[in-house]
């Protein structure tokens, strides 16, 4: 048997174990002596994009992955170090197969209405993910579970269609939350309008483009989290302003920040940035099944075009790594380290000729105003393609509207997405065929099979081998380019206390804060 007491290292493949890159935050769950966590105070953060849903299994951004991280809990989470730990399950155990996996619940959860929470609304949960007409965002995330099971108030079973290591890292994306069995009875849609959850704040009052207020449920399973009374999430499209109220006081924390920002807040009084390694990454998704795209030298043409060193500064400002066309880097474990692409003009013209464009391609890329570096990435990469033969139209729009009419629809578009726990996850999420992010219609099947083998084996190098497959057919077939990795960044006004930085970009924590000394009184 194994279980989440006493993690085997040899038995989990390093599922539960640290990253690679993880290791450049350090993460501590105990406290120097002279360390208080004092309790009380509000917290406002801001945020750069309206909460537009409020059903936590159909939360698609960050600011939406905020908001139900704090009213709602999964089995599990993670921690910064991206090790997974006990949240509503205190431990669990799977068969020596890795097939079955029973989970054990804490006792006396409470929803935030009073009512229970047990076992059953963990499956009826799980099984509403699973189900295709919730659509919900976790439904191909989760790992590839088969049934899941009741056993009695306390003890869930969970059956896989094939051996899986990851299973408790994947109980923990930020979608995969626990809801009333009853409230999913009264209906899928009521998650939209009414927060009913286990998290450690209550909803108070949502305004979804404007402000988002929630205080301390005194109901929480941990007795001593949180210690802040309530957070106020503010949104702020403008991160000029944001960045303006940060410096006066008037919010806390800004949830993100430019290269820009991070070198303005270094130099501002009661200010601290704060900085993280990431795998989160912009990327050009092309329309693999449509032409131009459907012919890879189109593809291998752009690729070529682009001058990854130049977009680290222009884009990033120097907080950044160079990306490879693949969605991994050196912050994954099983990362592949393969040839690096440089730009190559001559080849890239070359190729647009060959593809039957000797007169040039003349396309429209499109780009979210959210966040502002997708823009400037777009029109950085229409510059630097002009020479090899691309003629692009950069289309800028609201972020809502990009959502709505182009996000998994669109033929070119610029991608922006966080790290994921596990290289199985990104590849899940985003370029499977089967994946529900889809975006590049590429449908490989020698992908395909090879992210399916590795997650069947439970073999550190015959796993490392089929990941390796599979980044090298990306980064020979490059469905989508990705030239950046960056680095997360954000500030803090100095009195805020035990808030850290996640490479995983939507994860926050935000129950484990404390304001210190000069924290605003607010009512």
């Amino acid at each position: 048997m194994t279980d989440s007491n006493g993690i085997n290292r040899r038995q989990f493949l390093g599922g539960m174990a640290i990253l690679a890159g993880a290791t450049l935050i350090p993460w501590s769950n105990s406290l120097q002596a002279s360390e208080i966590r004092r309790k009380g105070g509000k917290l406002r953060i801001s945020v750069d994009q309206a909460v537009s849903v409020l059903n936590p299994l159909k939360v698609r951004v960050n600011p939406e992955y905020l908001v139900a991280e704090l009213l709602y809990s999964g089995l599990t989470r993670l921690r910064p170090d991206m090790k997974v730990e006990a949240d509503l399950a205190e431990s669990w155990q799977a068969n020596d197969d890795l097939t079955i996996w029973t989970f054990n619940l804490r006792k006396n959860l409470k929803f935030h209405d009073g009512s229970d929470c047990n076992a059953n609304d963990v499956a009826a949960s799980l099984n509403a993910i699973l189900d295709p007409k919730t659509a919900a965002t976790g439904r191909k995330n989760i790992g590839p579970i088969q049934s899941v099971q009741a056993h009695d108030a306390h003890t869930v079973t969970i059956t896989l269609s094939q051996p899986y290591a990851d299973l408790p890292i994947a109980l923990a994306y930020p979608s995969a939350k626990i809801v009333s069995a009853q409230q999913l009875k009264a209906g899928i849609d009521s998650l939209a309008q009414h927060a009913n959850g286990t998290g450690p704040f209550k909803l108070v009052s949502y305004e979804p483009e404007r402000l988002i207020r929630v205080e301390k449920n005194p109901d929480f399973y941990d007795p001593n989290r949180p210690h802040l009374d309530g957070v106020d999430v503010v949104v702020y499209p403008d991160s000029t302003a944001a960045g303006s109220a940060l410096i006066s006081g008037d919010i806390d924390l800004m949830m993100a920040i430019s290269a820009d920002d991070y070198q303005r807040f270094q130099n501002s009084q009661g200010v601290k940035p704060l900085r993280v390694a990431s795998g989160q990454f912009l990327n050009i998704n092309m329309g693999c099944d449509q032409k131009p795209f459907n012919d890879v030298r189109v593809r291998k043409a752009l690729a070529l075009a682009v001058d990854r060193e130049a977009l680290l500064q222009f884009v990033a400002g120097g907080f950044a790594t160079a990306g490879n066309d693949t969605p991994v880097n050196a912050a994954y474990q099983y990362f592949a380290k393969l040839a690096q692409r440089h730009v190559d003009l001559a080849q890239a013209k070359s190729l647009l000729k060959q593809a039957g464009y000797a007169n040039g391609l003349d396309i429209t890329l499109v780009a979210s105003d959210k966040p502002e570096t997708r823009a400037q990435l777009a029109i950085a990469v229409r510059e630097m393609a002009k020479p090899a033969g691309f003629n692009i139209n950069v289309e800028t729009m609201a972020h809502a509207t990009y959502l709505s009419q182009v996000w998994k629809k669109g033929n070119f578009y610029v991608g922006f997405y966080n790290m994921q726990p596990t290289v199985d996850s990104i590849f899940s999420l985003l370029y499977t065929s089967d994946a529900p992010w889809n975006e590049t219609r590429w449908n490989n099947a020698q992908f395909d099979a090879a992210v399916k083998a590795a997650q069947k084996t439970t073999d550190p190098a015959k796993r490392t081998q089929f990941y390796a497959t599979a980044q090298q057919l990306m980064h020979d077939e490059i469905p989508s380019v990705i030239p950046t990795f960056f680095d997360i960044l954000a500030a803090e006004r100095d009195y805020v206390q035990g808030y850290q930085l996640h490479p995983r970009g939507a994860v926050f924590r935000l129950d484990e804060v404390w304001f210190g000394k000069g924290a605003p009184t607010r009512s």
